[in-house]
């Protein structure tokens, strides 16, 4: 089976490289996906009761790079949701990442103006820092703080996520949910901000479906088509270490099960999504209509259950710890033998990619490729 082009994964990276050759170059693309569908971890689709639920949690779009956003609004037209996200913090429910505002919730007046003054002062007003180095401040009032932030939210959240305590997670993990001196409840504060309008799977469907340059085969490993394939560029978005058949060991990920539930009401929540770092096994709950706008008589809502990953588990998320950033750069430096191949993505870089971050490589990439 002879190709121009092989990609491994129909998520965003994938998807975004087969368009590109697709479309660009004129050429020929084989795209592989191991799943019975397109959309990676953005798949979203209606559940039986009628409601557009993402399958594998909540995906909200923000991006700072203006060609990202205009490449995307090719395929879809967009809700400008601004995205919130709230935590229960001793039997409150206040904004996260910790800001100005959730400290004049969960103290004393007379206290909270005390730590915000110290805290313009040390840091600046409508600056993020990270709670990990809060907690070196020298102020006793500070101190105080950054050790009720780091022990109230930061640490049991991030045991329950990653099963490690943040000391010993890399700072691209732990600089992700910082303290931010600011009365922005937004949970981002990029340029662009936004929800498809018809959800993301659309997405998908126009960039590589009927396409006369792509074939698309589902249900697939690529492994087991691999010793009948021959191609002059491969695309490969999986995770790296099963492409090297863990040559240099596994790396370890982290995986979610989800537990959807309806109600037949029209709203459950106060807010689309709500953390949980005190209470309860998991580790959030969304409510998908708070994010989508769709109007229905009943609602849906997932939790997140965190856990290591088996070999019978989706991968969501690297674990970037010291042990496995060794192992990767292992495997990153054997990749780079491969002058026909080329790994892209979360899995296959093993980086904490965030959509637009997975669009952008894509599109990097594909330059270096012409």
């Amino acid at each position: 089976m002879e190709q121009d082009y092989v990609v491994v994964g129909a998520g965003f990276a994938g998807s975004v490289f087969a368009e590109r050759i697709a479309n660009v170059l004129n050429k020929k693309v084989l795209l592989v996906e191991k799943q019975d569908h397109i959309g990676g971890h953005c798949y979203d689709c209606l559940d039986e009761n009628g409601i557009l639920i993402h399958k594998y949690g909540p995906h909200i779009f923000h991006t700072k790079n203006g060609e990202v956003w205009d490449y995307l609004s090719k395929y879809t037209k967009w809700n400008l949701y601004q995205h919130e996200v709230k935590a229960l913090i001793d039997g409150q429910i206040v904004p996260v990442p910790f800001n100005l505002n959730t400290l004049r919730m969960l103290f004393p007046k007379d206290k909270a103006d005390r730590l915000e003054d110290k805290l313009v002062e040390k840091f600046g007003f409508d600056k993020k820092v990270p709670i990990l180095e809060l907690r070196k401040a020298d102020d006793s009032d500070l101190k105080f703080l950054a050790e009720f932030v780091y022990e109230k939210i930061f640490l049991h959240y991030t045991v329950k996520q990653w099963g490690f305590r943040p000391e010993e997670l890399s700072g691209e993990v732990t600089g992700r949910v910082p303290v931010f001196i600011s009365r922005d409840n937004r949970y981002f504060q990029d340029e662009f901000q936004g929800m498809p309008q018809d959800g993301f799977t659309p997405i998908f469907e126009k960039m590589i479906e009927n396409n006369k340059n792509i074939k698309i085969v589902l249900n697939t490993d690529y492994k087991k088509l691999a010793k009948d394939l021959k191609y002059k560029k491969l695309i490969y978005t999986g995770p790296i270490d099963y492409f090297f058949d863990y040559k240099f060991g596994k790396l370890d990920y982290r995986t979610l099960d989800f537990e959807f539930t309806n109600y037949k009401q029209e709203k459950i929540q106060s807010n689309s999504v709500i953390n949980y770092p005190q209470n309860y096994r998991f580790l959030r709950s969304t409510e998908f209509k708070l994010m989508t706008w769709q109007k229905a008589a009943t609602t849906t809502t997932v939790r997140d259950y965190p856990r290591a990953c088996t070999e019978k588990d989706i991968p969501y998320y690297p674990l970037l710890n010291r042990e496995n950033m060794e192992r990767y750069k292992q495997y990153e430096v054997e990749a780079k033998k491969y002058e026909n191949i080329i790994f892209i993505g979360r899995l296959a870089e093993y980086k904490y990619f965030n959509m637009d971050e997975s669009v952008a490589s894509a599109l990097k990439k594909f330059k270096e490729l012409l």
